[in-house]
């Protein structure tokens, strides 16, 4: 039968009135078959199929076939159902807790019954519905006594979801220790790798994580605990504060006279005297799963010599001794020493004597001396103090003493009689910036009366560049880059420009001009009257002083010119291919700024414009041509209009490639608008060649129409509608 429940004897009442099964807590005896293999095995002398099998459980099934006795022939990949049921008490899955009764899987409840149905609450009571939990939680921020270890929490049985850290990162260890001070975690000066720990009725979870990550250690397990547990620290340095918390019932349940709970934990120091494990000691190993530490493997005494077989080497091979421990101090390995020996005489041979084949290997086993003198372990130096400039760097300190199990941090005061080494050294990455006046102060801002004037100034380098002001905050002040000036009492007059360099005329009289304008002496340099203060309007400065802004001049007197004037060329007079175009060219005569059209006999001395020249229009392509609209064949009532409709190239020839889309057409209506019934008074004949129009049938045109008004009406009231 497999184990349950921490190897359980599974006892099975099955009551006909009540139907219900109990876990008896008696120890299952040892080596006991599994119930389903034995179930299996009774069919291996029973033929299936005209043959006899070896059969094995087959347990890769699901649901209802869980507690089915399915079973398969030993080296064969099918499997047989033999009975609907297993036995009652068969275990539904391997290392599973679930039964089989009656063909049903049922799973024990908190209680011991299976179907119950009953599971523990977030406090670790059976059937429980979480009212009677209670949050238990605090910080120890004690500075700590004297280093080494010392008992700072007691968590009482029953406790579950607990949850132990140190609140920073330090050189101290959390340690945990059951009843009758068992180690469990960071016992015996030695410290534990992070992993899962058994021990209280739970599983530990000792997590140290990188100092780089800035986080603490801690411990925590889901609990609940069956037995009470001692926290302790082992102090090198000030307490950085340990945060805790657990959910225990309120009364606790009473596991194994459950520790009652201290209200307020306390640092409690307990000096705890180690002294190293003769030679021939071995430490008591760990639960399962843990790592072993100072594990010493006892020397296994050496088998009696058998008796020898016909054909046998003469000889066995005996483990007589090892070799030297490759540490005189500390932890190390040596090597087994494997010898020859008689199987008569018991006599060392010769290694010929005994089988090659069967000499056991020669492995390396771990070994251990006397401890190792301590030494002083410094750790990496921080990062300096400062970016630039002088700083301070630290470093961390620790005692460490190499034992059979390893190294492990010890005591300070081990290390009293060695010299210490420093933990603080001065650094300098760079030196710091300086300040650095760029330019000279430059002109006041005003030309009188108080302003600003400004400089620039800078913080760099050591290499002469630019770089942030803050690497010049530890030096000398900044220098000003602004101060106030005085350019004293400030005046109002007329300022003007010089003259323009032209005159605006090219002959005869023109005018020159120059800006005028009335400024205080300190109207200030690129801004605005409103920020200088100093009024610059021109009722400040005396009106009858103005200097003039105007002036005549003459470039000497105007003679008459003429000269060509042409205007822009017109479009290019075919759309396609080659053509003319046309611009105007005309005489004009200058006197002075005045222009004048003139004959073009005046310019018959200068070299005449071209008026015409040649240009290119695109590429001709294929195109429609078709001919004025024939005249209408009725003025009334509606009539038609024709007309030809050709494609030509551009040598105007008959072509069939121009676009179908856009031909034109050729036929469209015209005249819709109705007849005169009758002639009325007003329609009259206005000619005495009326007759003639209705027989050349000319009452189609408009002319005709209202000239033969009479005698075209009644050529159309006989005429019958023509087709459109």
């Amino acid at each position: 039968m497999e184990k349950w429940a921490g190897r359980l004897w599974l006892c099975l009442v099955m009551l006909l009135s009540l139907p219900e099964l109990c876990l008896d807590q008696e120890p299952c005896p040892p080596e006991q078959p599994d119930p389903r293999a034995l179930q299996c095995a009774a069919f291996d002398s029973q033929e299936f199929m005209g043959q006899l099998y070896q059969w094995e459980p087959f347990t890769e099934v699901q649901g209802s076939q869980l507690c089915e006795l399915n079973c398969r022939p030993r080296g064969f990949r099918f499997y047989v159902r033999h009975t609907e049921k297993v036995q009652d008490g068969t275990l539904c899955q391997p290392g599973a807790l679930d039964l089989c009764v009656a063909g049903r899987c049922l799973s024990p409840g908190c209680d011991g019954i299976l179907g119950s149905g009953r599971r523990p609450d977030g406090c670790g009571v059976c059937g429980g519905d979480d009212s009677t939990c209670r949050l238990v939680s605090g910080n120890l921020t004690d500075r700590g006594g004297p280093l080494g270890y010392q008992k700072i929490l007691l968590i009482p049985a029953g406790a579950s979801r607990l949850q132990i850290a140190q609140l920073r990162p330090s050189s101290n260890y959390l340690a945990l220790r059951g009843p009758g001070g068992r180690s469990i975690i960071n016992g015996n000066w030695a410290v534990d790798p992070p992993g899962s720990y058994t021990a209280g009725g739970t599983v530990f979870r000792y997590n140290r994580p990188p100092r780089e990550e800035g986080t603490g250690e801690s411990l925590s397990a889901e609990g609940p605990t069956t037995q009470p547990v001692d926290v302790y620290m082992i102090f090198q340095e000030e307490n950085p504060g340990v945060f805790y918390q657990y959910v225990i019932s309120s009364p606790p349940p009473n596991l194994e006279n459950p520790t009652p709970e201290p209200q307020t934990p306390q640092l409690q120091p307990e000096i705890l005297r180690v002294e190293p494990p003769p030679a021939s000691a071995a430490r008591p190993a760990r639960t399962p799963g843990t790592l072993q530490r100072q594990v010493r493997i006892p020397q296994m005494p050496a088998p009696p010599p058998p008796r020898t077989p016909l054909g046998s080497p003469v000889g066995y091979w005996k483990r007589v001794g090892h070799s030297e421990c490759s540490a005189s101090c500390g932890k190390g390995v040596w090597r087994p020493i494997f010898l020859c020996i008689s199987r008569e005489s018991g006599e060392e041979l010769d290694e010929r004597s005994c089988a090659v084949g069967t000499r056991p290997p020669a492995s390396q086993e771990p070994c251990h001396g006397p401890p190792c003198p301590p030494y002083w372990e410094a750790g990496e130096w921080t990062s300096c103090s400062r970016s630039c400039g002088p700083g301070t760097q630290h470093r961390q300190l620790r005692c460490r003493q190499e034992f059979g199990g390893g190294g492990s941090s010890v005591p300070p005061e081990r290390c009293g009689h060695l010299p210490r080494p420093n933990i603080t050294q001065p650094c300098q990455l760079r030196l710091c910036g300086h300040w650095e006046v760029r330019s000279p102060w430059s002109q006041c801002s005003v030309r009188c009366g108080r302003g600003q004037r400004s400089r620039q100034v800078r913080c760099v380098g050591n290499n002469g560049d630019e770089v942030s002001e803050q690497e010049c905050a530890s030096g000398p002040p900044r220098p000003p880059s602004r101060e106030a000036c005085d350019m004293g009492p400030c005046t109002t007059a007329w300022f003007h420009s010089d003259w323009s360099s032209k005159c605006s005329a090219e002959c005869g009289t023109g005018i020159q001009r120059r800006s005028v304008v009335c400024l205080g002496s300190g109207e200030a340099r690129g801004v605005g009257p409103e920020e200088s203060g100093v009024g610059t309007g021109e009722q400040t400065c005396a009106p009858g002083s103005r200097p003039p802004d105007m002036r005549a001049c003459s470039l000497g007197p105007c003679e008459m010119t003429w000269c060509w004037y042409t205007g822009p060329w017109a479009e290019c007079s075919s759309e396609c291919g080659s053509g003319t175009r046309r611009r105007d060219i005309i005489c004009v005569s200058k006197l002075g700024a005045e222009f004048n059209v003139t004959s073009p006999s005046n310019c018959s001395h200068l070299p005449r414009p071209p008026a015409l020249q040649p240009c290119q229009g695109q590429d001709c392509q294929d195109r429609w041509f078709s001919t004025p609209w024939s005249p209408c064949s009725r003025s009334c009532q509606g009539g038609v209009q024709t007309r030809e409709v050709q494609c030509l190239t551009a040598n105007q020839t008959l072509s069939i490639r121009c676009p179908l889309h856009l031909r034109p057409s050729r036929k469209r209506s015209c005249n819709s608008q109705p007849c005169s019934q009758r002639p009325d008074d007003q329609c009259k004949d206005s000619s005495p060649h009326c007759p003639l129009v209705v027989q050349a049938r000319l009452c189609v045109y408009p002319y005709y129409t209202a000239t033969c008004c009479r005698s075209c009406a009644h050529v159309l009231e006989r005429s019958p509608p023509e087709p459109a």
